[in-house]
């Protein structure tokens, strides 16, 4: 019961920021149909698990090469979606990067997912099981499912009724996670 609790622990904190793209980039949004929340849903948690695999299976390999420019990789990326936002909003036009396009859901997922390969690397590092690891995953998978929904919904709700504002702030704070990834990165703050 205490590993299964841990791994729904790890997967709260590890998608927090897939919650907060999901909600930021859907207060564009004026429909929402159940079908663009399950695939975006799907899309999020399946990179985020498979990042997360991949980065425990591949542990080794990964570190070197992804570890130093990962941080700008996220960056980068948060930066695309969370400027695109903010210019939509403070132009009030409609030409935004939210999560309708499949090009778009995967930069927000791929971007949101860069911290689950790192953590996945530090397991690989730390010997984690096959079976920790399998429950991990599996446990990531469901609850960044939830969660990327449920901040869709949100995001939808909070964009119909505060518009422009709410696009403005949602890619704000898109910015202000790409920049705590960068700033995490060179001084190693939490």
């Amino acid at each position: 019961m205490i590993g299964i609790l841990a791994a729904l622990v790890f997967a709260l904190s590890l998608c927090a920021d897939s919650f907060a793209v999901a909600t930021c980039s859907s207060v564009t949004l004026k429909q929402l149909s159940g079908r663009t929340i399950l695939r975006v849903s799907l899309v999020f948690s399946l990179i985020h698990a498979a990042f997360l695999l991949c980065g425990w299976g591949f542990g080794d390999l990964f570190a070197g090469a992804i570890g130093k420019v990962a941080p700008f990789i996220g960056f980068l990326l948060l930066a695309y979606v969370g400027g695109s936002l903010v210019i939509s909003g403070w132009r009030n036009t409609e030409e935004i990067r939210d999560l309708n396009g499949i090009r778009n859901i995967l930069i927000g997922a791929v971007a949101t997912s860069i911290d689950a390969l790192a953590v996945g690397i530090s397991l690989s590092m730390d010997r984690d099981s096959l079976d920790d690891m399998l429950m991990k995953v599996a446990v990531l998978f469901i609850v960044t499912f939830v969660t990327v929904a449920l901040g869709m919904k949100g995001g939808q709700l909070a964009g119909r009724r505060y518009g422009r504002p709410a696009r403005l702030f949602g890619g704000f704070i898109l910015l202000c996670i790409g920049l705590h990834i960068l700033l995490k990165a060179f001084f190693d703050i939490p």
